[in-house]
């Protein structure tokens, strides 16, 4: 397996080349329906996405994510009084049906859930692949722009960093009697016309994971500085549940919870939630 020696990809070539969803169109009137209903709207992504080895596929390579922080956000969303585009992977965690514990818990979030759905407050979208995920990302943005500094975009989903192009993929299951030779071409870096283009009064949120403490806030400083967005949260992987890192433009600090609210089953996704709406609120005033 290489990496090609091309630098990552211009993402209009990507777009170009990489196949839309089958059932995009249907995607993009349930997006323009539940936007055209809505003023205050925050498009949450969650999950991993996987990168296709074969046409057929059979082996692929899988970005993996549970979805916690995605889903539990969308939650607290909800309780700001944000209308929420939900865009997860297939079989990742989902806003409510993550919980599985007593049967009277279980009903009221049912509950919570159905009303929810009943007053047009959540729309659900899935992906698997990478190309599905860029594809849906870029429609949704495409349905929130006219929102202008009302639209909030949490992009929590894990994206792989690499992929192998549509016209360089096997058809059939690649045989396993010879030594495979695959070229990885690195991701566009969807965030640069995003932020730039596609939904450019947007407040854009981003997140950093890494394992080393000394590269967590620089590398998230990097983020801001190339892509011009809002705002990174960043963490690390080993306490990712108990502290974050705010890193904006002119600052930077800590979101923690203690072992005691840990231990009480309090989650980090409520502070986070709180603290992002404000800012989203401050925004939109001054602009």
């Amino acid at each position: 397996m290489n990496l090609s020696n091309k630098t990552e990809s211009n993402w209009e070539e990507f777009y170009a080349n990489q196949k839309p969803p089958a059932d995009l169109e249907n995607s993009k009137k349930l997006l323009q329906q539940f936007v055209q209903k809505n003023s205050k709207v925050v498009l949450v992504t969650s999950g991993g996405t996987t990168v296709p080895l074969e046409h057929n596929t059979v082996r692929y390579v899988d970005n993996f994510s549970a979805g916690t922080r995605g889903s539990v956000s969308a939650e607290y969303f909800l309780e700001h009084g944000y209308a929420v585009i939900f865009l997860f992977r297939v079989k990742s965690l989902e806003p409510f049906a993550r919980h599985f514990i007593g049967q009277k818990f279980l009903d009221m979030l049912v509950l919570n859930e159905q009303n929810a759905l009943k007053n047009n407050k959540l729309l659900q979208i899935c992906f698997t692949t990478l190309s599905e995920y860029l594809w849906l990302l870029r429609a949704a943005c495409e349905v929130l722009k006219p929102l202008n500094n009302q639209a909030l975009l949490y992009l929590a989903a894990a994206v792989s960093d690499f992929y192998v192009p549509s016209n360089e993929m096997s058809v059939h299951k690649i045989q396993s009697t010879t030594v495979p030779n695959l070229s990885l071409h690195l991701v566009p870096k969807i965030l640069k016309p995003l932020v730039s283009l596609w939904v450019p009064n947007a407040f854009v949120i981003s997140f950093k994971l890494e394992t080393d403490e000394n590269l967590l806030i620089s590398k998230a400083r990097k983020a801001l500085n190339n892509y011009k967005h809002s705002l990174v949260i960043a963490n690390m992987l080993q306490n990712r549940k108990q502290q974050v890192v705010m890193v904006t433009a002119n600052e930077d600090y800590k979101i923690n919870l203690t072992q005691e609210q840990l231990n009480n089953g309090e989650e980090i996704e409520k502070y986070i939630v709180a603290d992002v709406v404000n800012k989203h609120e401050q925004s939109i005033i001054k602009n």
